[in-house]
């Protein structure tokens, strides 16, 4: 009897080995992510229809959410996401807190110099968001000398505006903001009188008919957001390009489009 409880126990290690053993096969980044069967993405949880929390208030939800499940998916990974505050959050990249940044990161040429990125997944443009029924009349972000202008800071929207002021001399008084929210926030309570910024956060803001928003102005469709990456782990920026490569060619990712979005606004980035 002994005997036979031994070989069974010997058996019942073997198999309970095995087990984790396949479940390592499943979650193992060999390397390639800082912590072990882990793809951490760090984005700022507060710019919908990117990333924002659930009603419940603690569920990450979003285009950029998703993206980055079904990227780690396919990677064979775990996910886990990373709120992280917009103004530190490059810098918390580059210390390695986090594997990468999947936070509606536009591609420029200042950051292709300190980050990887992969090819684009997603095209973005500059839009100029009002009040309906406002008394401000303009029509273009040139137009706005004198008045309120809200849009986060350290965006491409910022550097837009900033960009204006200096060029074409456009002095309009600046209300910069940690998050997108807290413009329309502003703008609806009458704190500002304008906001610039992404389009297609714009165009999430604008789609309930009750809203009491409208985009006056969309600039042209130049920007490209990226999965942004630690400098010099070309490993990962590879095995992602190439995860994105087999989720455009499955139609996963315009699902995703469609469903946040309303449409497939995505074929068109990878088309270009």
């Amino acid at each position: 009897m002994k005997k036979n409880l031994r070989i069974f126990a010997i058996i019942a290690l073997v198999v309970l080995a095995f087990a984790f053993t396949a479940c390592a096969k499943t979650t193992k980044s060999d390397g390639l992510t800082i912590k072990e069967g882990v793809l951490q993405i760090a984005m700022e949880i507060g710019y919908p229809p990117f990333e924002y929390f659930d009603t419940d208030g603690k569920t990450p939800i979003g285009f950029d959410v998703q993206l980055g499940k079904a990227i780690a998916e396919e990677l064979g990974l775990q996910v886990a996401y990373v709120d992280t505050a917009w103004d530190g959050i490059f810098a918390g990249l580059k210390i390695n807190k986090y594997d990468v940044v999947i936070s509606a990161v536009t591609i420029t040429d200042e950051r292709l110099k300190e980050f990887n990125f992969t090819k684009p997944y997603i095209g973005n443009a500059q839009s100029l968001v009002l009040l309906k029924n406002t008394e401000v009349t303009a029509k273009h972000p040139e137009e706005l000398g004198g008045l309120r202008v809200a849009y986060q800071a350290e965006t491409t929207s910022d550097i837009y505006m900033t960009k204006l002021k200096a060029e074409k001399g456009v002095n309009y008084k600046e209300f910069e903001y940690d998050k997108v929210m807290n413009c329309f926030d502003d703008l609806k309570n009458g704190r500002v009188d304008a906001i610039v910024c992404d389009s297609l956060v714009a165009v999430d803001y604008v789609a309930d008919a009750n809203a009491p928003y409208e985009i006056v102005w969309l600039g042209e469709a130049d920007e490209f957001f990226g999965v942004c990456i630690k400098k010099g782990n070309d490993a990962l920026t590879e095995k992602i390009d190439l995860a994105l490569d087999k989720l455009f060619a499955e139609g996963k990712i315009q699902a995703i489009s469609k469903e946040i979005f309303g449409s497939d606004i995505v074929s068109a980035t990878r088309a270009n």
